[in-house]
């Protein structure tokens, strides 16, 4: 009987009482002998309704209690024997309750009331109990949990129950639709046309099929799909759980290539791209192609793995950049250069920050030319942190132009419809002189010869890279030699030209190729005074003796010699750079390192003899450059912070050594 019923015949029950009772004193005066029967009878149905309300309250409580009674006991029954794991905690994260399973996983003999939840499971637990939106995942003995609350109450005063929902089939499911993710590879021979350019068709023949068969040995474990695109490239279809394995084994296939013997006894490498974590094919595909082009762009022979998210990984890269004998780059770039800056009236041309010899250099051999062609040029530097300055001063006492202006200057005189912007020496938007005035221009050309970063400029309209190249003065010095100008540049411009040819070849040992010589010679023709560069490189006695000092307290660790000064001296961005470069004159150093302090954080300063790739070095401390010569910059931290990254650096290039 439910509740309106029950209250229906109470009602019922009393208005017939009522109703007899009455009618027993309405008759009183008339007849005494039936109002008193009345009277009893009415008492009597009183009586019994008094009764029957109590019994029934009586029945109907002991029926709502019998089945709350059963109720608790079906619902303690049912959460002891969920499922999945349940325990009460309290508001000291002290357990109070757990169902059968919490017991069987964590404990089978003992009682666990009014132990810390936190140290059963090993983590602090608030963090979830205060977000109750929120849950997070927990491994348990090979499984994986996903643990949120339930609170009951306020969470400063009551219970919170925390439940585990067993997740560990979905996410073995979900690894293996990650591993079965398709992976578009490509695969580059890096030299493809100088090996094959004097050789007999036989050879040919050989070599290509030595390079296909190092490819499908290297794919043989692999469930993947091989295809020859061009005479000089390849592309692979796999799985993302096989990529993970040619990482783990550093892409081996770059060492075995280079074992392959060329006809000409020419090195033969290769460069991989690889689009790794992406949905579809053409995700993948478009991916890989930045990959590659990342990796041809750092020299080549090594691979480069671009992700979903954009951040790249790198494998190889211990050759150096492969020389190209043609020039037929060069003369399109010139001619398409040419092309653009007809088109305006200034052109503003800017290297990286800290300008040095082969920045400036560099500019200054472009301003003249593009001079030449009738047009505005003006060089954008920070005069008081150049470390050109004797060039610069060297070139304002000779020059009838005063080509050079500061950034603030650039700032104001701007215009997008009559000016571009030429960026030197860098392509890194990071560390160009002013990122105000590459913001400002619509139309970039960028020329350099460094390693291609992730940061690159993308935006440019022309993009002259060439890794192998010496140094951004070399090939400038071949643009012009395309120009098509009236008159010769002048023999200050060659000596520019020259200064920054000498800086990054030091004085042409390092990464010198037939092509800086060729260079050299164009300059020397164009009246350049080798006597007068070599004034350039002079320093003061002081610097002197500061170089000294870094050389003197170096140490030597794995083959690499790293000495650290924590004084702020003057020109230290000069002297650091030498000091590396005298360590390399040491007997058994293949590398060195010098850490020194500037005002607003510390630098490293890195140089080898190519037995080494420093750049990897720098690039795991956030820096970069070549694979001879490189730098990084760190922030907010100590002398021996920086030490001890760079030593963990260098153990991680060189693990076995």
């Amino acid at each position: 009987m439910n509740r309106k019923k029950f209250l229906t015949l109470k009602i019922c029950l009393i208005c017939i009482f009522i109703v007899t009772f009455i009618m027993a004193l309405s008759i009183f005066k008339y007849d005494r002998v039936i109002s008193i029967i009345f009277i009893i009878i009415s008492l009597t149905i009183g009586a019994i309704t008094v009764t029957n309300i109590i019994s029934m309250n009586k029945n109907l409580y002991g029926f709502f209690h019998e089945l709350s009674r059963k109720t608790l006991r079906v619902e303690n029954c049912a959460l002891y024997d969920y499922p999945d794991m349940l325990v009460i905690v309290n508001n000291s994260n002290q357990i109070v309750w757990y169902n059968k399973l919490f017991l069987e996983k964590f404990c089978k003999s003992e009682e666990l009331f009014g132990q810390s939840i936190d140290e059963i499971l090993g983590c602090n637990i608030n963090p979830l109990r205060k977000s109750h939106h929120n849950a997070i995942e927990i491994s348990i003995d090979k499984q994986v949990f996903k643990m949120s609350s339930v609170p009951y109450g306020d969470y400063k005063t009551d219970l919170s129950m925390i439940t585990f929902l067993d997740i560990t089939e979905l996410k073995r499911t979900s690894k293996l639709y990650e591993q079965s993710k398709p992976v578009v590879m490509f695969i580059s021979i890096d030299n493809f046309e100088d090996i094959f350019q004097n050789s007999k068709e036989s050879d040919k023949a050989n070599i290509q099929a030595k390079v296909e068969q190092l490819i499908e040995d290297f794919l043989s474990d692999y469930d993947s799909i091989i295809s020859r695109i061009s005479h000089d490239k390849y592309t692979i279809i796999t799985k993302q759980q096989y990529v993970q394995h040619m990482m783990d084994s550093k892409f081996k296939i770059l060492d075995k290539a280079r074992e392959i013997v060329t006809v000409d006894r020419l090195p033969l490498t290769l460069s991989i791209g690889v689009g790794l974590d992406f949905n579809t094919i053409c995700e993948s595909e478009q991916s890989a192609k930045q990959a590659l082009d990342m990796a041809l762009g750092r020299g080549g022979d090594q691979c480069a793995i671009k992700t979903s998210d954009g951040s790249f990984q790198f494998f190889g890269g211990v050759s150096k950049g492969i020389e190209k004998h043609s020039k037929i780059k060069s003369r399109i770039i010139a001619t398409a250069i040419q092309e653009l800056i007809s088109n305006f009236d200034n052109v503003y041309i800017m290297g990286h920050r800290f300008g040095d010899l082969d920045s400036i250099g560099s500019a200054v051999g472009l301003a003249d030319a593009v001079r030449q062609m009738g047009k505005h040029a003006y060089i954008v530097t920070d005069f008081e942190r150049t470390l050109a300055k004797s060039l610069i001063e060297h070139i304002m006492s000779v020059s009838e132009f005063n080509m050079f202006i500061s950034v603030p200057e650039a700032l104001a005189n701007f215009k997008n419809s009559s000016s571009c912007l030429i960026v030197v020496d860098t392509h890194n938007k990071d560390i160009i002189e002013s990122k105000d005035l590459y913001e400002l221009a619509n139309h970039v050309i960028v020329i350099d010869h460094h390693r291609k970063t992730v940061n690159f400029i993308n935006n440019a309209v022309i993009f002259h890279h060439e890794p192998f190249a010496s140094s951004a003065s070399e090939m400038v010095t071949e643009l012009i030699q395309y120009f098509k100008i009236p008159n010769k540049i002048s023999s200050y411009s060659a000596e520019a030209l020259l200064s920054g040819i000498m800086l990054d070849t030091k004085n042409f040992v390092m990464k010198t190729g037939v092509r800086t010589f060729e260079a050299a010679a164009f300059l020397k023709k164009n009246g350049a005074d080798t006597i007068a560069v070599k004034t350039l490189f002079s320093t003061s006695i002081y610097s002197y003796k500061v170089k000294a000092s870094i050389v003197a307290s170096a140490e030597i660790y794995k083959r690499c010699a790293i000495a650290e000064t924590d004084e702020i001296v003057e020109n230290i961005r000069i002297i650091a750079p030498q000091s590396a470069d005298e360590l390399l004159n040491i007997t058994g150093v293949d590398a060195s390192f010098i850490i020194y302090r500037t005002s607003d954080c510390i630098n490293i300063s890195a140089r080898s003899l190519g037995k080494m790739n420093v750049q990897l070095v720098m690039e795991k401390l956030g820096g970069g450059g070549h694979q001879t010569m490189s730098a990084t910059q760190i922030h907010d931290r100590s002398m021996k912070d920086v030490y001890l990254m760079l030593i963990s650096a260098i153990d991680d290039i060189l693990p076995e050594s």
